[in-house]
């Protein structure tokens, strides 16, 4: 049977140049909304993937996004915010993209047509069997994300993948397939538009949930969050005032010393005890 992209197919509306801005506005915000129901109908397979990825992480896992274009971006975004959010090392969750770092701004030509490429790269991170690695696709034939996936899966890493077509050649290769199938395009064919929307949900889904399994939020505060700036050192100067009752001043005191909300607030409470 034929595979029919359904992010291929011929968008709801014609006629967009004759639109004026209104409409225009109005309509591609009207697909977006189908977007988060869409994603809804996979919390099931997302619950198993982020529980197989806390238990990896707890032996000593890694956490790996491969893909290409708006795809690749979009994981290379999410695995670069988890270390100032989260705390966590850079080497922890890694984001790839086909083409390599020239890619996430430029487009490299026929970089996610190579199938042997992928595997490459990952095996430049010494990938090993604790380590878990999401393809990204909105299409789901991406050969580079394929061939990476299909590598994986012979060396008993552990594979998932986010698409937005359904029994892609990329769910077959994943042991945790996520599909949203978001539907046609606004724009034909122009899967960073609803597509985009859909997988950067799901990979903020997929990482916040691993973060706070492991430990990394207290209550709903980003305890673990680096202090690079200052507006993110004010945010942590409240968070101690909040969580101890004390005055600014101290709590400013105790963040320069410590330089980390959770030590700070744990050494206030084992001092003051």
């Amino acid at each position: 049977m034929e595979f029919i992209k359904t992010t291929e197919q011929d968008s709801k509306y014609n006629h967009l140049e004759k639109m004026s801005v209104s409409e225009l506005l109005i309509n591609i915000n009207n697909e977006d909304k189908t977007v988060p129901i869409a994603v809804e109908k996979t919390i099931p397979q997302i619950e198993k993937l982020v529980t197989n990825i806390v238990t990896r992480m707890n032996n000593g896992g890694r956490l790996f996004y491969i893909g290409a274009g708006t795809s690749g971006r979009l994981g290379i975004v999410d695995a670069s915010e988890c270390p100032p959010t989260f705390g966590v090392p850079h080497e922890l969750i890694v984001g790839l993209i086909a083409g390599g770092d020239t890619a996430i701004r430029k487009a490299v030509e026929f970089a996610e047509d190579d199938t042997k490429q992928g595997w490459k790269d990952l095996q430049q991170h010494n990938i090993s069997e604790n380590d878990t690695v999401i393809g990204i696709a909105a299409s789901g034939t991406t050969p580079y994300v394929i061939g990476a996936l299909k590598e994986c899966n012979n060396n008993n890493i552990l594979t998932a993948c986010i698409t937005c077509n359904q029994d892609s050649p990329l769910s077959k290769v994943s042991k945790h397939p996520i599909e949203v199938i978001v539907g046609p395009e606004f724009v034909t064919g122009s899967s960073r538009m609803k597509a985009g929307t859909a997988q950067k949900l799901v990979l903020n889904m997929i990482s916040t949930a691993v973060m706070i399994q492991l430990g990394k939020v207290k209550g709903n505060k980003m305890v673990d969050m680096q202090l690079s700036n200052h507006k993110l050192v004010d945010r942590g100067t409240k968070m101690i005032m909040s969580e101890l009752n004390v005055s600014e001043e101290i709590a400013t005191e105790l963040l320069n010393k410590h330089k980390n909300v959770r030590i700070a607030i744990s050494n206030y409470d084992k001092k003051n005890k």
